[in-house]
């Protein structure tokens, strides 16, 4: 299980309120989770943490994409996270 797993390019002096901030934290702690679910398959509770993190980080690319479509493009590729269908 990774610990403290951080992504490049991205610095802790940024504004914590803005939505990349909140969703590159996000991306660590799914990152975390999906590595401690595949040691602990049936950890249950975990597994629901997992899908409400991942809700929330939808929802905030979700925003995004509908009000700066250039910074929402920047930050996928940057983490390297799959464009979904946006509701």
């Amino acid at each position: 299980m990774v610990k403290n797993l951080f992504l490049p390019g991205f610095s802790q002096e940024k504004n914590p309120g803005s939505v990349e901030f909140q969703v590159v934290n996000f991306t660590n702690k799914i990152r975390r989770l999906t590595s401690h679910l595949e040691l602990h398959r049936k950890d249950f509770l975990s597994q629901r943490g997992l899908q409400k993190i991942l809700g929330k980080r939808q929802r905030l690319l979700s925003y995004l994409s509908n009000k700066n479509r250039i910074r929402y493009n920047k930050l996928i590729n940057q983490l390297d996270i799959r464009e979904s269908i946006i509701r």
